[in-house]
């Protein structure tokens, strides 16, 4: 922790805080915000606890980096535990970028596309199922071939094709289908990415930041875009998020300008689902033609060697806004409480 003044104005009388679960991603983070000299301190949520009771607010603003995919480290039950205290800290006032509304929608695919439909945005057809007897049926009204991923996902786990009726039958059959932590799982259309590219559009704040265009080579459902370890140009990238043994996957990655109504779309998505920093995905499929939103991450891994890539470093931008938003929650506190005071 460092109690040096942030740089960018008032000083924060209480610590911005990072609550973190992976012990690699956010190292850039942390990195930014000691340049800046910021009040600030990390929150390990694998040891981690809370008092209800404590009447005293402890942070400017708390950032929440759980991961949907702690669940593969054996954390599972810090997902939950999350949520409960995301909910603990907003009822006691607290500013959280990328709370309890966000969390929420980060750990259920089956929100997502609730999302995706209420907005009127095309997706993947699919069916949320809470048993693996219902499988086969649900691919049936769908048709083949079909995906099934469980509800609380993350890097790409657990998600399985299934090209024919005989294939799944036989994993129901094997009673090998997983479904995940919370027991629930999505069967959809499985799409081909027209050219092999799938496209990620970044926002902070709510507003769009960047957009990268990916490359995939084979059947992979695992786009950490911190991990992807080529450009285009087949230019090595430096990995600065991801573990130093990542795998090297193959795919590339490039800079994107989008459509302005992708942009707009993006935007709309992660303000009803209230994901502050994230990420969305879109493929165009090569079978129909049609573009589909398929992926919303709150968990957003910033691109790898970002200022090759798109030109500029997110983390800078991101540790400012952090800065920003905890400096405008204290100084908007500070004024209530006076108020309060001079009605006395």
């Amino acid at each position: 922790m460092n109690n040096a003044t942030n740089g960018n104005g008032r000083e924060l009388e209480k610590p911005i805080a990072i609550y973190y679960e992976h012990p690699d991603w956010f190292r850039p983070l942390f990195q930014q915000m000691d340049e800046r000299g910021a009040n600030w301190l990390k929150i390990d949520a694998r040891h981690h606890y809370y008092d209800v009771g404590l009447p005293e607010l402890e942070y400017s603003l708390l950032f929440n980096r759980m991961s949907p995919s702690a669940w593969q480290r054996g954390l599972g039950h810090e997902i939950f535990y999350t949520l409960n205290y995301l909910a603990h800290l907003e009822a006691k006032g607290v500013r959280v970028v990328n709370g309890y509304r966000c969390f929420s929608h980060e750990i259920s695919k089956a929100l997502q596309l609730s999302n995706l439909e209420r907005l009127g945005l095309p997706y993947p057809k699919a069916r949320v199922i809470n048993h693996p007897s219902q499988a086969l049926a649900a691919a049936e009204a769908i048709g083949y071939p079909v995906v099934l991923k469980p509800n609380i996902g993350g890097s790409g786990a657990g998600i399985e094709r299934f090209n024919s009726k005989e294939e799944l039958r036989s994993a129901v059959e094997a009673n090998r289908l997983y479904f995940g932590i919370d027991s629930t799982a999505l069967v959809q259309e499985a799409f081909t990415a027209r050219d092999g590219i799938i496209t990620r559009v970044e926002v902070l704040g709510g507003k769009f930041l960047y957009a990268i265009r990916i490359h995939i080579t084979g059947e992979s459902y695992n786009l950490c875009p911190a991990d992807i370890c080529q450009n285009t140009r087949g230019e090595e990238l430096k990995r600065i998020a991801c573990p130093v043994d990542a795998p090297k996957s193959g795919m590339k990655v490039e800079g994107y300008e989008p459509p302005r109504q992708v942009i707009e779309d993006v935007e709309r998505i992660v303000e009803l689902a209230g994901v502050e920093v994230g990420g969305v995905e879109y493929v165009s499929d090569d079978r129909s033609g049609r573009q589909m939103y398929y992926d919303v991450n709150a968990l957003s891994n910033f691109v790898a060697d970002p200022v090759k890539v798109i030109g500029f470093n997110p983390y800078t931008r991101l540790a400012d806004f952090l800065i920003a938003e905890a400096q405008r929650h204290e100084a908007k506190r500070s004024e209530r409480v006076g108020a309060r005071g001079g009605q006395r």
